[in-house]
């Protein structure tokens, strides 16, 4: 029996504050954060990611982000494009429709768990996905939220992956 082919899935992350959170969340947050987080899952060749237009995707890098700020190697799948891509299309119709999208609790980095979790078990890592709660932790965050709250996300840049009809 042949050995099933590994392609290897990559967390891709961008800081949205370009080094602003570092610098000043001291000052209005009272704790350090580190970024402003944005991630995406790259497999087969292609960069996917989740935003206020659902789930899109573009050759790695190829978001008007640029160059990721860092790339974790989250593991190796078996799972094939066509069954990925499938598996995308079906996310696109229910959880992760561009309506569902909330900055806080249904983002980008809520869709690149998912996936990496589906491709290979493992979680991407916590001080991405812990980030929303440290900044409503603060009475500034508090404060903020509703404006944040209104916010909707979507890295310029991609192509949708899911398109209405279904059709990918």
């Amino acid at each position: 029996m042949e050995p099933p082919n590994l392609y290897p899935v990559k967390l891709y992350v961008y800081d949205l504050s370009k080094g602003l959170a570092r610098r000043l969340s001291p000052i209005m947050l009272g704790k350090q954060l580190e970024g402003i987080w944005h991630t995406s899952i790259v497999v087969h060749k292609d960069e996917f990611f989740f935003g206020s237009g659902g789930i899109s995707s573009c050759p790695p890098g190829g978001t008007l982000l640029g160059p990721p700020d860092s790339v974790v190697d989250v593991g190796s799948t078996e799972v094939t494009e066509e069954i990925f891509l499938e598996y995308l299309s079906s996310l696109g119709e229910s959880l992760f429709r561009g309506e569902a999208y909330n900055l806080f609790e249904h983002n980008c980095n809520t869709f690149s768990n998912e996936v990496a979790q589906f491709l290979t078990g493992r979680k991407i890592p916590s001080y991405i996905t812990d980030l929303p709660s440290e900044v409503l932790s603060t009475p500034f965050g508090q404060a903020l939220r509703p404006l944040l709250d209104s916010i909707q996300i979507q890295p310029p840049g991609g192509s949708s992956v899911c398109r209405p009809n279904g059709q990918s």
